[in-house]
């Protein structure tokens, strides 16, 4: 065996190992509609907290009601579009969506997450508001960071920028819904995009 035909089997080889254990078929277009979806639910929610001429959420008021259920809508928008746009993506790349690596790149993101969503739902529900912006952003980062092993890089530099965010909104509580509005609206745009121009169009 020559030693070109050598490099090119192990090419193919680490390629094969690479494909079967990373999932490729995240959508960097469901990327960016998801940071519209978030900045379109931070506008409903800011114009709801305007009109109750409050500046603070109050738990067992009707606001506080209406701004969860548009966050629940902005977060499974989000999952029913990136659910949508990646099977539609593993399609065109002949992968099955729901195979053992997203089933571990699944359990992986939603450990973290889900820790996080029950840490904040215990906090919030002793009326301490102040870092629930920074929390978010934390675990949310913690959550892609833990992720990224299973799918393309750039999920892990998305992962550190929430963290990094979510540690500048712990010392500034009192502007943590533009940290919000930064990680997960903007940042998400930002990051689709490079996905999308990078993956989805070739």
């Amino acid at each position: 065996m020559s030693k070109e035909n050598y490099l090119k089997d192990l090419s193919e080889i680490k390629d094969l190992m690479n494909k079967s254990s990373r999932f490729f078929s995240l959508s960097g277009l469901s990327g960016i509609l998801a940071g519209i979806y978030a900045l379109i639910g931070a506008t409903i929610a800011y114009y709801l907290v305007q009109s109750s001429g409050r500046k603070q959420l109050i738990l067992d008021g009707k606001i506080f009601t209406y701004v969860l259920i548009d966050l629940a809508a902005v977060a499974i928008l989000s999952i029913i579009t990136a659910v949508i746009l990646s099977h539609k993506k593993a399609k065109r790349n002949n992968e099955s969506l729901w195979n053992g690596t997203s089933r571990r790149l699944l359990t992986a993101f939603l450990v973290p997450l889900v820790t996080g969503g029950i840490y904040i739902l215990i906090k919030i529900s002793s009326n301490h508001y102040g870092l629930t912006g920074s929390l978010m952003l934390i675990f949310y980062g913690l959550a892609l960071v833990n992720a990224s092993k299973y799918t393309i890089g750039n999920v892990k530099f998305l992962g550190y920028t929430e963290i990094v965010l979510g540690l500048i909104c712990a010392m500034f509580p009192g502007y943590g819904f533009w940290f919000w509005i930064i990680g997960f609206g903007f940042m998400h745009i930002i990051y689709g995009s490079i996905v999308y121009l990078k993956d989805d169009k070739n």
